[in-house]
């Protein structure tokens, strides 16, 4: 079996279409979702935002389920400012050598990149600090949950390959502050606050759904490239 993870369903959404006979479970809190792509059986994981989230869930999923390999899927800001939305990554310090060396896997025939990731607390959001976070880190891209979803591998000797699609970039960046458009420790987006933001910030409903139109493309672009990737058989 493959596990794949996602951090929330608004992530996987289109991935979910591709499963035959998808089934939906739920223990210990840890939401999953199974069945097969081009006859693999695989399980859909949602871990959370952030560190906490997802060293639960997986700490729960590892309990009960053994997979084969993992592939930790979703989003990220790009800090590399020659990447774009939509642009996709394998994250080459967290993904395993097993899985970057496997002859199936053939980057020279997609426009995936390989490059770093770095996993932070919180989401990044000004130019001044994804600059100095690209400085100190040296990576490409980054996002919340992917080092926690590594370690979790590493613990249980799961091959791990990490594919991120870019949903912001410096010139293309959120559409409000991070606090207004998700609560890590509620896990979801603060209704009231961000009904409130946008009573006071009009603007800003143009540029949400500008956004949301951008994740749903980066989404279906994320999907196409997970089904090749699964259909290639990695291991």
């Amino acid at each position: 079996m493959i596990a794949v993870t996602f951090a929330l369903p608004v992530e996987s959404s289109d991935f979910l279409q591709l499963l035959t006979n998808p089934t939906a479970f739920s223990r210990n809190g840890v939401e999953t979702v199974r069945g097969s792509i081009h006859g693999l059986p695989v399980v859909v994981v949602h871990t959370g935002v952030g560190e906490r989230a997802t060293r639960e869930s997986l700490a729960a999923f590892f309990r009960r389920d053994s997979v084969d390999y993992l592939i930790s899927s979703g989003l990220a800001g790009a800090l590399d400012p020659e990447l774009k939305i939509g642009d996709l990554l394998i994250a080459e310090n967290y993904s395993s050598r097993e899985l970057l060396e496997s002859p199936h896997l053939r980057l020279e025939d997609t426009s995936i990149y390989l490059a770093d990731v770095v996993t932070r607390p919180a989401i990044i959001e000004s130019q001044s600090e994804r600059e100095q976070l690209a400085e100190d880190s040296g990576a490409a891209a980054v996002d919340m949950e992917t080092q926690f979803i590594a370690a979790a591998c590493a613990e249980h000797n799961v091959p791990l390959l990490s594919l991120r699609a870019i949903s912001d970039t410096i010139t293309d960046p959120l559409p409000a502050p991070a606090k207004v458009l998700f609560n890590v420790e509620r896990q979801k987006t603060p209704a009231a606050r961000l009904a409130f933001y946008l009573a006071t910030h009009p603007a800003a409903i143009r540029r949400l759904k500008s956004f949301s139109k951008r994740i749903a493309e980066t989404r279906a672009t994320l999907t196409t490239a997970l089904g090749n990737l699964l259909r290639e058989k990695l291991i």
